[in-house]
C-alpha cells in the first residue's frame, strides 16, 4: 500500500496505518480500492491530530480521542468540501481505524458518540429498456475500429442484461467461455454469484471475441483495450458520456445506470426481492430495499389488488 507523505512518518502511528491497511486487504478481503481509501483517511487523521493537538501522533494517543476531536476532523473535512454521504464513510474509516489500534494494544475498544452527518437517502437513477439499448448500441457504431464498438456493445449489454458492476465486467477472464447460460461472478469482497445470461449478451461477447484481434487465453482478460492489454474502465465511462452527448441523454445515465436500470426492471415485472439480492450480489437484503422505492406505486396497486382487506 502507498505510504504517508506530508511528513507523517514523524508520528509513530504511521506504521500502524500500514499494518491496518494489510490486515484490510489479506485479512478482512477487502478490495484493493476500499483499502486505499480506509488507508488515505488515516493518514488524514493523523495529520490533522498531529496539528490539531500539537504533539506527535502514536498509538495511546488514538485510543485516548475524545468526540470533540473526531467532531473537529470531520468538521475541517466537511470544510474541504466533503458532503454528508463521504463524510459519512469517512467516520466509518476514522472508527474502523481506532478499533483496530485499540486492539493492537490488546484493548477493548471504546470509541468516542460521535454521530455521522445526515445524508438524504438517494434512489438509483433507472432509465427506459429502449434508452438502455440506444446507448449500448450507439457506443457500439461509434468507434473506427469495428472490434472496439463489439466489444464496447458487449460490455453494456453484459452491464444491462446481467446486472453486473463494470468492475465485476473488467475481471471476467477467457476461462468464462464458451458463454453459456449463466456467469459465476466474483464481486465485493470476493462474494460470488451466478447470473443468467441472455441469447443477445452471449452472442454479443462472442461476436466480439470473433473480431478481436488479440488472443483470449483462460488466464487473460475477457475485455481488452486496444493493445491487447487489460481495459481501463475509465474507457467504458468515456464510451457512455459520449453515446449519451450524440442521442442526447441524461447525464445520470452512467455505466452503474444500467445495472441500477436492470434491478429497476426486473422489480417492476415481478421479480422476489431476494432473488434480485442474489443477482445483485448484495449482502444485505437492506441494499436492495432502496429499489422498491423507486417502483413504489406499482407494489402499492398490487397490494390493493391481492389483500383481502385492502
Amino acid at each position: 500500500m502507498a505510504g504517508g507523505s506530508d511528513g507523517l512518518n514523524v508520528h509513530p502511528a504511521s506504521a500502524l496505518v500500514e499494518r491496518w491497511a494489510a490486515h484490510l486487504l489479506h485479512d478482512r478481503r477487502r478490495s484493493a480500492h476500499t483499502a486505499r481509501a480506509y488507508e488515505a483517511t488515516a493518514h488524514r487523521l493523523i495529520r490533522f491530530l498531529g496539528t490539531y493537538r500539537g504533539e506527535a501522533v502514536d498509538v495511546g494517543l488514538l485510543t485516548s480521542l475524545g468526540a470533540p476531536d473526531l467532531r473537529a476532523f470531520l468538521a475541517q473535512r466537511r470544510g474541504e468540501g466533503l458532503g454528508a454521504s463521504s463524510a459519512a464513510r469517512e467516520l466509518s474509516a476514522v472508527r474502523a481505524f481506532l478499533t483496530y489500534a485499540a486492539e493492537s494494544q490488546g484493548e477493548l475498544a471504546q470509541l468516542p458518540r460521535t454521530r455521522a452527518p445526515r445524508k438524504q437517502r438517494t434512489l438509483p437513477r433507472a432509465v427506459a429498456a429502449s434508452e438502455a439499448m440506444a446507448l449500448a448500441e450507439d457506443a457500439g457504431d461509434a468507434p473506427a475500429e469495428g472490434w472496439v464498438g463489439a466489444r464496447d456493445l458487449a460490455i453494456l449489454l453484459l452491464l444491462y442484461g446481467a446486472g453486473l458492476r463494470v468492475a465485476e465486467a473488467m475481471s471476467l477472464t477467457g476461462a468464462a467461455r464458451p458463454i453459456g447460460e449463466t456467469l459465476r461472478i466474483t464481486g465485493k469482497r470476493s462474494k460470488t454469484r451466478i447470473v443468467p445470461v441472455m441469447p443477445a449478451v452471449r452472442e454479443a461477447i462472442e461476436d466480439y471475441v470473433r473480431q478481436c484481434p488479440w488472443p483470449i487465453g483462460r488466464d487473460d482478460p475477457l475485455f481488452v483495450g486496444v493493445r491487447g492489454g487489460p481495459l481501463n474502465p475509465d474507457l467504458v465511462r468515456r464510451a457512455v458520456a459520449a453515446a449519451r452527448r450524440r442521442l442526447g441523454l441524461p447525464d445520470t445515465l452512467t455505466p452503474h445506470a444500467l445495472r441500477h436500470s436492470f434491478a429497476t426492471h426486473l422489480l417492476a415485472r415481478g421479480a422476489d426481492l431476494r432473488a434480485l439480492q442474489e443477482l445483485l450480489g448484495h449482502a444485505s437484503l437492506s441494499s436492495t430495499q432502496i429499489y422498491t422505492a423507486v417502483d413504489a406505486a406499482r407494489l402499492l396497486d398490487v397490494y390493493r389488488h391481492a389483500h383481502p382487506r385492502a
